[in-house]
C-alpha cells in the first residue's frame, strides 16, 4: 500500500469512527433549528469571544424575561448575526487572502513535470502544502510555486510570477498530518514572495470556527487557474487533529487553505472522504492549524532554521493545553448536557470579559531588571490589536538590527508598551463616520468627519505635497473646486495625495489613513487628552527611560514630553517615520512649534526617502540638535517600524542607551 492509499484509508476510518457523533450533531441541529448548537458550549464561547474581540460582531441584548436559556442558544444568536449578511469588505479581504495562494508544480528528477498541487505563504519565505504534494526534499528540489496564476477582473490571464522552492534552507514534513512546510527562494530581483503577495497567518488561538459555520477554500483544482469555493460550504465536525466539512474541491486543491468567514486559516485541505458504499464523495477533510503548529513546536527544528520559522509570527505560538475539540464526556449520545444558565448572565459575562480585555489593552509593563527602562510608543491604526503581539513585532525588528550591530537581543518582557490605539478610536468614535458613500476619490473616502480634524487633514496633504515638490500648476483648477458637492477644499485634496503617492511609491490609501489619524489627534483636544492619559498611565515610574516612537507615536511623544513630571529625563528619544517636519504638525503641538524637549539628551530621527509619512524629514532643517539617520527601507514597506528598527545604526543607538 503506497502513502496516498494509506492516507486515504486512515481518513475513511476517521470518518467512519465518528458516525455516532455526526448523527448526534444532526439530531441536535434538527431539535434546535440551528447548526451552531451542535458544537460544545466551550467551543462556542471561544468562537464568540474571538469575534467580539476582533469587533466582527456586537453583543446583541437578549430579551428580558426569556427565562433559563442554554448558553449555546445565546451564542447562536451572536454567531447568526455574523453569518447572515456580509460586509462588502468580505470580497476585498478574500481577494487579499487569495493573493498568498500559489500553484505548486512538482518536477521529477529528470526535469519533467510530475504533478501539481496548491500551497500558500505563511511567512515571507515560508510555504505550506501537503506531504503528499511535497513528500520529501528530493520532490521539492527543482519544483516551484506559481503566483498570480489566475484571471484578472476582465477574465484575462495575469502574468504568472514564479519562485523556486528552497528545501535546503528549510523543509519540515509529517505523513500522519499530511503537511509540508518549505522555504521559498527569492525572486530575480532579490524580493521575497511575501513582500509582494502577503502571507496567511497561522493562528494558534482557539475560537476560529464552530460546527455549522461556512468554510471557504481557495486553490487550483485540476491545476486550473486559481478558483474559490464560497457557496454551500459548512463545517460538519471537529476532531482533535482534523476538520470535516462540505465544499467543492477537485484534485489539485490539495494544500489549499481552508478559511472561516473572516478569512483566517482554520485548516490545511488535504483530501476528500469517499462514501464507504462507493457512491462518490461525502465530505472533505483538512488538518487543523493547531495540530500543525503543535507538531512544529514539538519537532524541535535545528537552530539555523529558527530565523525562518520566526516568520510564522507570535500569533502562531501555542500557549496552554491542547485545543478544544470534540472530546466530550458522559451520556449515551456521547455528549454531556450543560446546565441551564440565564441568557442575560451569559451575555453579561461576555461583556465583562470584553471590558477586561480592553483594560488589558491599555498597555504592557516591562520587567524590572538591570539597565534603563525602554518604552515603545506605537503609531496609528492599532485599535483592537494585541499589545503583546505588537511589542513582539517591534522586538523582532530591533533584534535584527542589534545582531547587525554586534549587540545582544532585547527581551520583549523588558519593554514598556503603553497602548493608546483604543483610546484614540473611542475618543473619535462620536465624530468619525464611515467613508463617505458618495466619495469618488481616496482623499474624500478617508477624510475625517470632524471639522477641526478635516482642516488639519487638508493642511497635512497640502503641506506634504509642497514638500514633495508639487508645482502650483498641478493643483486642482478653481472652477473644479467650486463645482464640488463637498466643497473646493475637499475636492482638491486628491491632487496632492496622488502626487505624494507617485513620488513615494506608497499606496494613496496608506498615506490617507496615516494623515487621517494624525489629523484626528491634532484636530481634537479631547482626543489628544485621551491618548496622552492612556500613555502616561502606561509609563514606568522611574526618573529616566529611553523612548522609541513611530509615525503618529512620534507626535504623541513630543506632546508627552510637555506632560512629563519635571524630574523625568529621556536619555534617548528615537522618532521613526515621523511627520514632525511638516509645519502643519509642529505648529499644532502643545509646545506650539519646533521646540526641542528639555528632558531629551540625544534625539535620533530615522527616516526613509520613500516614506510618505516622513516627507518633512530630515528634521534637522526645522528642529534643533536632531541626528537624522537615512534608512534604506524596502520601498513596499517604507513606513514599517520593523524596517526602521532593523537598521544597524538605529538599533545600536537603542541598544547602547538601554544598557548604559
Amino acid at each position: 500500500m503506497n502513502l496516498r492509499e494509506q492516507q486515504q484509508r486512515n481518513m475513511t476510518e476517521r470518518y467512519r469512527d465518528t458516525l455516532d457523533q455526526r448523527e448526534d450533531i444532526r439530531r441536535r441541529q434538527v431539535e434546535t433549528g440551528t447548526p451552531f448548537a451542535a458544537d460544545s458550549d466551550e467551543q462556542l464561547r471561544a468562537r464568540v469571544e474571538r469575534l467580539v474581540d476582533k469587533r466582527e460582531v456586537e453583543l446583541a441584548p437578549v430579551p428580558s424575561g426569556a427565562g433559563p436559556v442554554r448558553p449555546a442558544v445565546v451564542f447562536e444568536r451572536i454567531l447568526g448575526a455574523a453569518n447572515e449578511l456580509q460586509n462588502v469588505n468580505f470580497l476585498a479581504r478574500g481577494a487579499r487572502a487569495a493573493r498568498a495562494v500559489a500553484r505548486i508544480s512538482v518536477v521529477d528528477g529528470g526535469g519533467k513535470l510530475a504533478w501539481h498541487g496548491t500551497g500558500f505563504l505563511v511567512g515571507e519565505r515560508l510555504l505550506l502544502t501537503n506531504n503528499h504534494v511535497l513528500p520529501d526534499v528530493a520532490a521539492a528540489t527543482g519544483s516551484f510555486a506559481e503566483f498570480d496564476y489566475e484571471a484578472d477582473v476582465d477574465g484575462a490571464p495575469k502574468p504568472v510570477d514564479t519562485y523556486d522552492l528552497a528545501p535546503g534552507e528549510l523543509f519540515v514534513t509529517d505523513r500522519a498530518l499530511d503537511y509540508t512546510l518549505v522555504a521559498v527562494g527569492t525572486g530575480a530581483d532579490g524580493k521575497r514572495p511575501g513582500a509582494t503577495y502577503g502571507r496567511l497567518r497561522l493562528i494558534a488561538q482557539q475560537g476560529k470556527i464552530v460546527i455549522g459555520e461556512p468554510v471557504n477554500i481557495v486553490g487550483h483544482p485540476d491545476a486550473r487557474p486559481k478558483e474559490v469555493a464560497v457557496r454551500a460550504n459548512e463545517l460538519l465536525n471537529q476532531l482533535p487533529q482534523f476538520l470535516h466539512y462540505r465544499t467543492d474541491t477537485r484534485p489539485g486543491n490539495s494544500g489549499s487553505p481552508v478559511f472561516n468567514d473572516q478569512w483566517e486559516v482554520v485548516a490545511l485541505h488535504h483530501a476528500s472522504v469517499p462514501d464507504p458504499d462507493g457512491a462518490g464523495w461525502i465530505a472533505n477533510e483538512g488538518v487543523r492549524v493547531s495540530a500543525i503548529l503543535r507538531h512544529l513546536t514539538e519537532a524541535g527544528p535545528p537552530p539555523e532554521q529558527k530565523p525562518l520559522l520566526a516568520e510564522l509570527g507570535p500569533q502562531a505560538v501555542l500557549v496552554g493545553p491542547a485545543p478544544i475539540d470534540d472530546r466530550r464526556v458522559g451520556t449515551a449520545a456521547g455528549v454531556t448536557t450543560a446546565p441551564e444558565v440565564p441568557a442575560a448572565q451569559v451575555v453579561s459575562a461576555l461583556v465583562q470579559d470584553a471590558a477586561e480585555r480592553a483594560q488589558e489593552r491599555h498597555g504592557l509593563t516591562g520587567r524590572t531588571g538591570a539597565g534603563r527602562r525602554i518604552v515603545f510608543l506605537h503609531g496609528r491604526g492599532q485599535q483592537g490589536h494585541d499589545p503583546a503581539a505588537l511589542r513582539a513585532g517591534w522586538c523582532d525588528g530591533l533584534d535584527i538590527g542589534l545582531a547587525a550591530a554586534g549587540l545582544p537581543p532585547l527581551d520583549p518582557a523588558d519593554v514598556w508598551f503603553p497602548f493608546y490605539g483604543d483610546a484614540l478610536a473611542s475618543a473619535t468614535a462620536g465624530r468619525e463616520s464611515a467613508p463617505v458613500d458618495t466619495a469618488t476619490t481616496t482623499a474624500e473616502a478617508y477624510m475625517p468627519a470632524d471639522t477641526g480634524a478635516l482642516d488639519v487633514y487638508a493642511a497635512l496633504l497640502t503641506d506634504a505635497a509642497d514638500r514633495a515638490g508639487m508645482p502650483a500648476s498641478e493643483r486642482e483648477p478653481a472652477d473644479a473646486q467650486e463645482s464640488s458637492l463637498l466643497g473646493g477644499a475637499v475636492a482638491a485634496l486628491q491632487r496632492p495625495l496622488s502626487w505624494i503617492a507617485a513620488r513615494s511609491g506608497l499606496d494613496d490609501v496608506v498615506i490617507a489613513m496615516a494623515f487621517h489619524d494624525v489629523a484626528a489627534y491634532l484636530g481634537s483636544r479631547s482626543a489628544r487628552d485621551a491618548v496622552l492619559e492612556a500613555v502616561l498611565a502606561g509609563l514606568p515610574k522611574d526618573d529616566e527611560f529611553v523612548l522609541v516612537s513611530h509615525s503618529l507615536g512620534t507626535v504623541v511623544a513630543l506632546d508627552l514630553c510637555n506632560r512629563l513630571p519635571g524630574h523625568v529625563s529621556v536619555p534617548l528619544l528615537v522618532t521613526a517615520g515621523s511627520p514632525l517636519g511638516l509645519d502643519t504638525v509642529y505648529e499644532r503641538l502643545l509646545a506650539g512649534g519646533p521646540v526641542r524637549p528639555g528632558q531629551v539628551d540625544v534625539w535620533v530621527n530615522a527616516w526613509a526617502a520613500a516614506d510618505a509619512v516622513a516627507i518633512g524629514c530630515p528634521l534637522g532643517r526645522s528642529w534643533p540638535r536632531v541626528s537624522d539617520l537615512l534608512c534604506a527601507n524596502r520601498k513596499d514597506k517604507a513606513h514599517d517600524i520593523k524596517q526602521y528598527l532593523s537598521h544597524a545604526l538605529v538599533a545600536a543607538e537603542i541598544g547602547r542607551a538601554v544598557r548604559e
